[in-house]
């Protein structure tokens, strides 16, 4: 006869991932926009991060704690290069994230705690894939690759990825295909400095409207089908219908390898682009300005 005063070790795996969720819980927040509702954690007192891509493009932002109140949240600043928003709250009592881990490596576990209505919600699942650090589509600098086999809902993004220790590794968002990714760590406390010091996160911006077309001989090209006359492109010599074939010696792949070149450390770089001009090459050298607040 089996001892059952003893706990099995599955219900003792199942108790400890229970705690985890517990402890974490009280420091996960529903965020709620208009049409969305997601997940979001406290970062600092009175301030906290969501994924960016899950708010609403503006109208109001509100909370829902742990204890249930709904608190109306004022947008600090959005990065969706990252993929991270800043959120600010009038209270400042509420428990903050579990402290920060390295990034996770592929087949260790991780617990995504996120909310729903402000009640905890859960998912289980391993690194998948740890990778190094990479730009995303828009340009952003994310300082590792993680993908995780948990499965994502939408209210569940923003939540929490914890380790078996219960220290947060970042936050679970939704990737390419609905592949759950994680914004590490280190990324978030980057990027929420400066959207807490500034409000937002530089960019690159050439002035120019670009489009894809095909270059005589094969190859791809991005032409100028607007110029702003106060823009980097005007002042470097750029003129409506050329088209860019190379910036910095290499071939331009598309308007996404475009824009990943102009993240924030590109504002004040000098780059070259080798232009197509009425079937004439053509080199000129532009100062990569900061995109205004508006664009």
């Amino acid at each position: 006869m089996s001892d059952t005063s003893i706990p099995s070790p599955l219900s003792a795996f199942s108790a400890a991932v229970a705690d985890l969720v517990r402890r974490a819980g009280p420091s996960i927040v529903s965020v709620k926009s208009e049409r969305t509702h997601s997940s979001g954690f406290v970062w600092r007192p009175g301030l906290v991060v969501a994924a960016e891509n899950a708010l609403a493009d503006d109208g109001e932002i509100e909370i829902v704690a742990h204890d249930g109140a709904s608190i109306r949240a004022e947008l600090v600043g959005r990065d969706s290069s990252t993929d991270v928003a800043l959120l600010r709250v009038p209270r400042t009592d509420l428990p903050q994230a579990p402290p920060s881990a390295g990034a996770a490596a592929a087949g260790a576990l991780a617990l995504v705690v996120a909310a729903r209505e402000g009640a905890p919600a859960a998912s289980l699942g391993i690194v998948s894939y740890g990778g190094p650090q990479w730009r995303s589509m828009r340009g952003g600098l994310i300082d590792a690759r993680i993908e995780l086999s948990a499965a994502l809902r939408r209210s569940s993004e923003g939540g929490l990825a914890l380790d078996a220790e219960g220290r947060a590794f970042g936050m679970a968002v939704f990737g390419p295909r609905r592949r759950t990714l994680v914004i590490p760590a280190a990324t978030i406390d980057r990027v929420a400095a400066t959207l807490a010091a500034k409000g937002r996160i530089a960019r690159g911006y050439l002035g120019l409207g670009l489009q894809p077309v095909k270059l005589e001989g094969g190859g791809l090209g991005l032409m100028a089908i607007s110029v702003d006359p106060k823009g980097p492109g005007a002042a470097a010599g750029v003129r409506q219908g050329d088209v860019i074939a190379a910036w910095n010696g290499e071939a331009v792949r598309g308007l996404h390898h475009l824009l990943r070149a102009l993240g924030p450390d590109s504002v004040g770089t000098t780059v070259k682009l080798s232009l197509r001009r009425g079937g004439e090459p053509l080199e000129l050298s532009l100062v990569v300005g900061e995109r205004p607040q508006a664009q």
